[in-house]
């Protein structure tokens, strides 16, 4: 839907004026007030009750996933971050050097406009909230059309909460409906930073709108089984990041690397594991379901199996039953839609001959798409996994984990817990790090002066000159 550009104008010029009020009062808040707003921006979401009203409400109206996934989604992503943000410090001095005669002191960026995806209504909104309440900026969200229904109802808790702090509520806003790209657009001109996650349109806008912007870059994972994996635990851990809230993640793995010497009982592992692989004619009657016009249609996007098996006239138990579909693939490119990103309990499978030939697969897939992000490996040789981050165009390998738990921030891995994944220059990015409080805060460093420690000509030139003169 379009707009009057002077009325979308209008409109986000009062909400960044509410808004810069707010973050001018709240920007002279103490460290311990300050953690006191993250806690309740965090209790919003957490709390038991609103926690399955905001999945509820996004499985209604954006068609994607399911309930309970996102309960444990917005329960653990917020959670984690809670943890991470814990005892740090973001008010005042945060850090000293005094052998380099610096300060750092933390200060806020002022107005952050947050584009989030329908994909994680709430999920993806509260974190990059929490981030820049932690930071003290003020925050206006740009939802997705389909999550407006949710974030208005997230934002909605965090007011309630806020009030029980004595913050302003100004500090957290959305864009009023109709979400328009106009809105989207003004609002990231007017604000101070962008923060966008969700379609690479949204990302290159978000680049291009002329302000500060952090953005991601698209998901395509692909997951190596090495000949030495434990196969039965490498499956059920694919089965899980695969099947988790119908794989809306960008994190989920979409292809399966499986060296030639373990390939057949790691598919029959993956069987197991729920996975049902389909004939050459069943996956031409996917194929022309699921890519009808070229393009990946939404009515496969985060649905269960068997809806998308029966979608494309594949009936029978072993459909009814599927966790997930897969297909053996050979090929890259857009002649070969499998080999992209799908969005769906659909997992594509390579055979490679060796770990070599396994190198050359995943690096003709993100060639194609998903360069940057992430790739997964199951193995216990470290120089295979030592190999994938010198070689690889990623910034993350993700070693014997469930992908889409790890890559974003686990318990049990120390990433930074997030749902906005950087992917470096490789993804298109300008940082490769997982999105976190760091990229809400400007750093004013003091410098002092210290001992002058110059260096001879000798120390700088001296190993060169005698190699090379």
């Amino acid at each position: 839907m379009k707009t009057n550009p002077a009325a979308a104008t209008e409109m986000v010029s009062d909400l960044i004026r509410k808004a810069q009020a707010a973050q001018r009062d709240y920007e002279h808040y103490s460290q311990q007030q300050v953690d006191d707003v993250v806690a309740a921006a965090g209790w919003a979401i957490m709390q038991p009750e609103r926690n399955r009203t905001l999945a509820e409400m996004a499985v209604h109206d954006t068609g994607l996933g399911n309930v309970d996934d996102k309960i444990l989604k917005n329960y653990r992503k917020t959670l984690g971050l809670l943890r991470d943000l814990k005892n740090v410090k973001t008010v005042g001095v945060i850090a000293e050097y005094p052998e380099r005669g610096l300060v750092e002191i933390a200060r806020p960026v002022g107005v952050v406009a947050a584009i989030t995806p329908s994909t994680n209504p709430a999920a993806t909104p509260a974190n990059k909230v929490i981030n820049a309440l932690k930071g003290r900026n003020a925050v206006i969200i740009a939802p997705s059309p389909k999550g407006l229904s949710t974030c208005a109802a997230l934002v909605a808790y965090i007011h309630a909460e806020l009030k029980k702090v004595g913050a302003p509520l100004d500090l957290v806003q959305y864009l009023p409906a109709p979400i328009t790209k106009e809105g989207t657009q003004e609002l990231m001109r007017q604000a101070d930073l962008v923060v966008a996650t969700g379609s690479q349109n949204n990302i290159r806008s978000a680049y291009a709108s002329g302000t500060p912007a952090f953005g991601v870059g698209a998901g395509n994972v692909a997951v190596i089984i090495d000949s030495s994996a434990n196969l039965r635990e490498a499956a059920q851990k694919i089965s899980s990041s695969k099947t988790f809230d119908n794989a809306t993640s960008c994190s989920s793995e979409n292809s399966v690397v499986i060296l030639d010497s373990v390939y057949d009982s790691a598919i029959a592992e993956l069987i197991a594991a729920g996975g049902v692989l389909l004939n050459p004619e069943e996956k031409r009657r996917l194929q022309e379901t699921m890519w009808p016009r070229g393009k990946l249609d939404a009515a496969v996007t985060a649905q269960l199996a068997p809806k998308i098996a029966s979608l494309a006239g594949l009936t029978g138990s072993r459909f009814a039953q599927a966790k997930f579909l897969m297909v053996e693939e050979v090929g890259t490119g857009p002649e070969y839609p499998y080999s992209g990103e799908k969005l769906s309990p659909v997992l594509t499978v390579y055979r490679a001959h060796d770990f070599d030939h396994a190198c050359q697969v995943v690096n003709a897939v993100y060639r194609y798409q998903g360069a940057g992000h992430s790739v997964g490996i199951h193995t216990s040789d470290d120089e295979h996994v030592l190999r994938l981050g010198n070689e690889l165009p990623v910034c993350r390998v993700i070693v014997n984990q469930a992908h889409c738990f790890a890559t974003g921030g686990s318990f049990e891995n120390g990433l930074p817990f997030s749902l906005s994944m950087g992917c470096g220059t490789w993804g298109g990015n300008n940082f490769s790090d997982n999105m976190n409080y760091k990229h809400y805060l400007n750093i004013t460093r003091i410098v002092r002066r210290i001992p002058e420690r110059m260096p001879s000509e000798e120390e700088i030139f001296g190993e060169y000159l005698r190699k090379y003169s």
